[in-house]
């Protein structure tokens, strides 16, 4: 059974950074296609970036060139660093594997941009 814990979201300012974690439990998730989502409130949940085991990224268009994302396959852990972020940015972010298996989702991490 597949665990995976978001991590390092907080409150910051546009124009700042962050980096989300997410580790994951299990060594199928090192495998298989992840990425994260978002959710901004009253919104659907939505595909932000993803990767494949051998490392090939893709982007959605709202995030290109701002955001990236990347994995540790020895740690079981995907990041997603955050620049440059805007207001619109503001969302919980969660990791899962792509496309997304409903029994992972996770509790997701609150990112919030202020303006």
């Amino acid at each position: 059974q597949v665990q995976l814990v978001e991590s390092g979201g907080g409150l910051v300012q546009a124009g700042g950074s962050l980096r989300l974690s997410c580790a994951a439990s299990g060594s199928t998730f090192n495998v298989r296609p992840t990425a994260w989502y978002r959710q901004a409130p009253g919104k659907q949940r939505d595909l932000v970036a993803g990767i494949t085991s051998s490392a090939r990224t893709m982007y959605a268009d709202s995030v290109k060139g701002r955001f990236s994302i990347s994995r540790d396959n020895a740690k079981n852990t995907l990041y997603l660093q955050m620049n440059n972020l805007e207001p619109e940015d503001t969302a919980v972010y969660y990791c899962n594997i792509y496309p997304p298996f409903r029994p992972y989702w996770g509790q997701g991490t609150q990112v919030t941009v202020s303006s």
